[in-house]
């Protein structure tokens, strides 16, 4: 049988939207005409793709077979496009990239440039989003390469150690923690039962690191404020007396009279997450995607974060 591309496109937003409505607003279309089309792709099976019994969007045994094979002849089109312009000419074009808020004001100072140089005529098109949701970019094929905190959990993706990173507790120096412990000392977390904490939002893999570690010890400490940006939670902590858990990259690990807190690496994290770019093992990799991935080996190397 052949498979019709425009067929593949619609069964693919259906399964992605989770609702013939939802891709018919994505897809630009009526939702008779999707559902025609759905019903073309059927035909052309010899089976169904959906299974109509089911209160939520499911794939039938045959509709299984097809989403994979879709998936297949869609990353197979979109890597000859990329070696075909890699052919023409490799110094143009465009890379999506998937970051966090946070790393992008860590990184992009020192990657862009670098970058630009290199590749003058390749745009850099950021997907700025919480390292919880950014894999599923990725496996959705809306980012290209991610740069993000996680712990690697999908086999169809490939993750690209970039820095091992350590989780630490911000602690303002009027906090009675501050007062107790001698800064620097690795600490439980139980030892901040008493504080008010500031939180990364949920989403962010610091935050997902501090609810695991919560929930084995059975602690509920008072929470203050929640934010998307380290950066407001280490100022926040440098001016009110809360604490904070955040990875070592983003503190000030000097415990120094002048810094604006104390540092106090976290025991006990049973899943540690690092710093990783991360991308499909299906995607094919152009000469600029390979100079993006050296470039930013060498810059995570310089900053040490």
């Amino acid at each position: 049988m052949n498979i019709n591309e425009k067929h593949i496109q619609y069964v693919l937003t259906v399964l992605k939207e989770g609702s013939f409505t939802g891709a018919a607003k994505k897809l630009y279309v009526s939702q008779p005409a999707l559902s025609q089309i759905i019903k073309s792709a059927e035909s052309g099976l010899g089976a169904p793709i959906f299974d109509r019994s089911s209160a939520t969007i499911a794939l039938t045994p045959a509709g299984e077979l097809y989403v994979n094979a879709a998936k297949q002849i869609t990353a197979i089109s979109a890597n000859l496009d990329k070696q075909i312009e890699e052919l023409e000419n490799e110094q143009f074009g465009v890379l999506r990239l998937g970051i966090t808020v946070q790393r992008g004001m860590e990184v992009l100072p020192l990657l862009y440039p670098r970058f630009k140089k290199r590749f003058p005529h390749v745009d850099l098109e950021l997907h700025e989003q919480g390292s919880e949701t950014m894999e599923k970019s990725v496996l959705g094929r809306d980012v290209e390469i991610a740069m993000l905190t996680t712990s690697p959990k999908y086999e169809e993706l490939i993750y690209d150690l970039i820095q091992q990173e350590t989780m630490v507790l911000l602690v303002n120096k009027s906090c009675a923690l501050a007062r107790r412990i001698k800064p620097g000392t690795p600490i439980d977390i139980r030892e901040a039962a008493d504080e008010t904490f500031v939180c990364s939002a949920r989403g962010h893999s610091a935050r997902a690191i501090l609810d695991s570690l919560l929930i084995v010890r059975d602690m509920h400490p008072k929470i203050g404020l929640e934010t998307i940006s380290i950066e407001v939670g280490k100022n926040v902590v440098a001016a009110s007396p809360v604490v904070m858990a955040c990875p070592d990259a983003y503190a000030d690990l000097s415990n120094s009279e002048a810094a604006p807190y104390y540092v106090y690496p976290l025991l006990g994290v049973e899943n540690p997450r690092h710093f990783y770019a991360c991308y499909r093992k299906d995607l094919y990799l152009t000469k600029y995607m390979r100079g993006f991935l050296d470039i930013l080996h060498e810059t995570g190397n310089q900053s040490g974060k």
